[in-house]
């Protein structure tokens, strides 16, 4: 069976890597890990969204742009049809302020036990 699609060449990153320097050690100190796919915000120049899971988009962070210190690719994802997504891990600052949006089953709340 013949090949009919291809890889495509994978975007640049909305976060590009700052200083290939710092060590691990000294950053794990002061910032926090988050691996996933980078994607502008749709209306604020100044944050970004991280997608955990780009292909079951229900987990998502918003940071500020200046939260992050330092970002490194990671491996791309490709899924059966030859479509790539980039994907990163970035450090963010402790105690920065950040969004985390993650799904829920909205159902009635429980009555309160009479006892």
């Amino acid at each position: 069976m013949p090949i009919t699609k291809f890889l495509q060449e994978p975007k640049i990153l909305d976060i590009q890597p700052v200083n290939t320097a710092k060590k691990a050690a000294n950053l794990r100190k002061t910032h926090v890990p988050f691996s996933g796919s980078p994607h502008k915000h749709p209306y604020d120049t100044e944050k970004f969204i991280l997608l955990v899971d780009p292909y079951h988009a229900s987990l998502y962070y918003e940071f500020n742009n200046s939260d992050v210190e330092y970002a490194e690719e990671l491996a791309n994802i490709v899924n059966v049809n030859g479509e790539t997504v980039n994907m990163v891990l970035i450090w963010v600052k402790k105690k920065s302020i950040a969004v985390r949006c993650s799904p829920f089953l909205v159902e009635d709340l429980a009555a309160p036990s009479a006892g």
